[in-house]
């Protein structure tokens, strides 16, 4: 998993056609790769939250409780792992309409693997400066647009053009599961657990 992790950086192209001439079974045994990534923005930014915090401008530097933290990440990760396989399940369901041939699993493995910049990006999270994490997330989400542009056409065997316009339609889904996690957080905070600050 991880030559595939360091392709995608390298030579994004190359190694998704290396993920595409893999058997369906040896695709369906990359999904813990999701899983385990996962852990990477998670585990940071508990450790940025509880041990290091964050101040804005000149003020105090504020910290969460390891036990509110542990709540919130917790959930944060659940959401991360439901995105990526509900996007999945979009990239699938979506192939009929492109004229690709494509199972549930593989379209989770191709959203897990696109997201690994997001994922990778994440560890900017273990010291939470709003600038730099600010940064790094909109380097993170161009470079998965990206990977998504390129890898489409590759693993879904259909032509540039019917997989930009396939790419397009995932990028649409990936922003409405953005807003609609962005929304339960804020509805997670207010009603079932706020962050407790130290």
């Amino acid at each position: 998993m991880i030559q595939h992790m360091v392709g995608l950086f390298v030579n994004p192209a190359k190694e998704w056609q290396v993920i595409h001439d893999m058997s369906d079974e040896a695709i369906k045994r990359q999904i813990p790769y999701t899983i385990l990534l996962a852990l990477i923005p998670a585990l940071s930014w508990y450790i940025g939250t509880t041990e290091f915090g964050w101040s804005v401008g000149s003020r105090e530097t504020v910290r969460i409780t390891n036990e509110s933290a542990l709540s919130l990440v917790g959930v944060f990760y659940l959401a991360m792992v439901f995105a990526v396989l509900f996007i999945g399940y979009a990239i699938h369901w979506m192939s009929h309409t492109y004229g690709a041939k494509s199972f549930p699993m593989k379209g989770m493995v191709i959203a897990g693997f696109t997201a690994t910049p997001l994922f990778i990006a994440g560890a900017a999270g273990v010291y939470p400066i709003f600038w730099l994490d600010l940064i790094v997330a909109a380097l993170a989400v161009a470079y998965t647009v990206y990977l998504l542009y390129i890898g489409i056409p590759i693993m879904m065997d259909i032509s540039v053009d019917r997989g930009f316009m396939y790419a397009t339609s995932i990028v649409a889904v990936a922003m409405v599961v953005a807003v609609s996690i962005m929304v339960g957080t804020v509805l997670f905070w207010d009603l079932v657990a706020s962050p407790e600050f130290t």
